[in-house]
């Protein structure tokens, strides 16, 4: 549900996420954030069935997150704010960040000469 005056902030911010939180619907942003499209190009592009999507689309908009539009028998969606692609790219920086940092743990352990190390093989590895 979108923000509406007298409702706590942070439970709009928390339906906001609870929005964004399935992977269809993800994907489903980071097209549109290219450009609008017809339900039919998201289909295809997205590889998941037209009733799923529709009803992910749906979720969407009553988020505030999407508008759609019908153009003869075309429905057109398209973002409703373009700072949901600005959103997604924190999103991926903050993963891309995380797997940087993990990656710098992995190799230290990698690295590492004490005790437990030595002793992994013995176990039959870590």
């Amino acid at each position: 549900m979108p923000f509406t005056p007298g409702r706590p902030v942070a439970e709009a911010k928390a339906d906001l996420f609870k929005a964004l939180a399935h992977p269809a619907r993800v994907r489903v942003l980071e097209l549109l954030a290219d450009r609008e499209r017809t339900i039919g190009e998201l289909a295809d592009e997205t590889g998941l069935e037209l009733s799923h999507l529709s009803q992910q689309v749906s979720v969407l908009r009553r988020a505030g997150i999407v508008d759609s539009r019908r153009v003869k028998s075309n429905v057109i969606c398209a973002l409703r704010d373009p700072q949901t692609a600005e959103l997604l790219g924190v999103a991926r920086r903050m993963l891309s960040s995380n797997l940087r940092h993990a990656q710098v743990l992995l190799d230290a352990l990698d690295d590492a000469d004490d005790a437990v190390a030595a002793a992994a093989p013995a176990r039959g590895g870590a």
